[in-house]
């Protein structure tokens, strides 16, 4: 591209960005898609973190407290947990969302316990709730340990020592971090970024094709004394500039969320700090580039910007097929994958979260063949400008 070219390319660049800024609807667009994952994370991660420290302190209704008073004394002596009367009709209670877990406790608890049969004790509750789920973990696990506590005690008073009923001891060796295992917990996080360079460049990316075919403009624009690879990388930078603003905005303020976030109430050691951040964007900013090339190439064939819409939608789909892909089957990285659009961006993201960077090569060859790849897609466009169907089909 020669110098005047190139000029006349950033003419229809600043032009694009002025137009995009009048237009309400593309900016509302844009801010939404830019917005929502990190809203999303703190909203999602601080409910979770709020579960979590109710459960901490638990009160435990029980139905029955007379007949297992050994137990209900040890349960009083546990941190955290307070032991109130139960409701007359638990099932109920807990259909109605009054009680979260009842613990019924039956009459021949006693005979059964000190004969040494299992002595049934019955949790009432109800598991699909999400907010019951974590409480009724807590309440099961301090029976269990009540329960291993017993069996213990009972060994012993027969002369058996407790170590004979585990045979077996398993030890755990742990090969990665917890930086690593968490962030394949929230390999979710690279989806969202993604999918703000998509949302960020959308709007102005479809209003400057088919937008502009549909109303007629396309024509006066072509008109002007401009080659036809200028008015399309003109384009092209004001989207990929939207774009790279919505990433940037997007990873600052999930490096604020992160900061902020009670990430060891849920039991997780995690910290996102500036590494991360610049690791991220070196990893999705060369992505924008390749995003906004192939979105304006598929909203040139719309003759509308409804119909430009649709075939973007599609594509916004393609790009999160991988995300989700990759929280649901976590797989190895492989070499090969670092040179696949959106897949190595997606592998290369979980590896930085997980503070295992690629090599500064990796990134360099990685946002090359980005480039190069948007470069093609950006001349496809150019061609299709060139064509009068293109042009003056509507």
């Amino acid at each position: 591209m020669t110098a005047r070219t190139f000029a006349q390319a950033l003419v229809v660049f600043r032009k694009e960005l002025k137009d995009w800024s009048r237009d309400r609807r593309s900016i509302i667009s844009a801010v939404i898609g830019t917005l929502f994952g990190p809203l999303f994370i703190a909203f999602m991660f601080n409910t979770m973190a709020s579960r979590q420290r109710q459960v901490e302190e638990v009160k435990i209704p029980i139905v029955g407290i007379e007949y297992a008073p050994a137990l209900v004394d040890w349960l009083r002596q546990q941190s955290g947990v307070e032991i109130v009367e139960g409701p007359a009709d638990p099932a109920e209670a807990v259909r109605t969302r009054a009680e979260d877990v009842v613990v019924v406790i039956p009459k021949d608890f006693v005979k059964k316990f000190n004969a040494s049969k299992p002595a049934v004790v019955r949790l009432v509750a109800d598991s699909s709730s999400q907010t019951t789920r974590p409480k009724l973990q807590r309440v099961r696990g301090i029976l269990q340990r009540y329960n291993a506590e017993i069996g213990s005690l009972r060994l012993m008073a027969r002369g058996v020592s407790p170590v004979v009923a585990n045979p077996l001891g398993v030890e755990d060796v742990e090969v990665s971090s917890s930086q690593q295992r968490a962030a394949q917990i929230l390999s979710f996080i690279p989806l969202f970024i993604m999918m703000a360079a998509f949302m960020g460049a959308m709007q102005i990316a479809t209003d400057s094709t088919a937008g502009e075919r549909e109303r007629g403009s396309l024509e006066a624009l072509l008109v002007n004394p401009a080659p036809r690879a200028a008015i399309a990388t003109g384009k092209w930078l004001a989207g990929t500039a939207t774009s790279m603003g919505s990433v940037l905005i997007s990873g600052g303020l999930l490096l604020v969320i992160f900061q902020s976030i009670p990430l060891q109430d849920l039991g997780f050691r995690f910290r996102l700090g500036t590494p991360h951040l610049l690791g991220t964007l070196a990893t999705v900013l060369p992505l924008c580039t390749f995003i906004v090339a192939v979105q304006m190439y598929m909203a040139t064939f719309a003759k509308s910007f409804k119909e430009a819409q649709s075939y973007l939608s599609l594509l916004m789909i393609v790009q999160m097929l991988p995300g989700f892909l990759a929280t649901m089957y976590p797989v190895t990285s492989k070499s090969w994958m670092y040179f696949v659009p959106w897949v190595g961006q997606q592998v290369m993201l979980t590896d930085v979260l997980g503070g295992k960077p690629p090599t500064v090569w990796m990134f360099l060859v990685s946002a090359f063949l980005i480039v190069a790849l948007a470069a093609v897609a950006v001349r496809g466009t150019t061609g299709l400008l060139q064509r009068e169907k293109i042009i003056f089909g509507r």
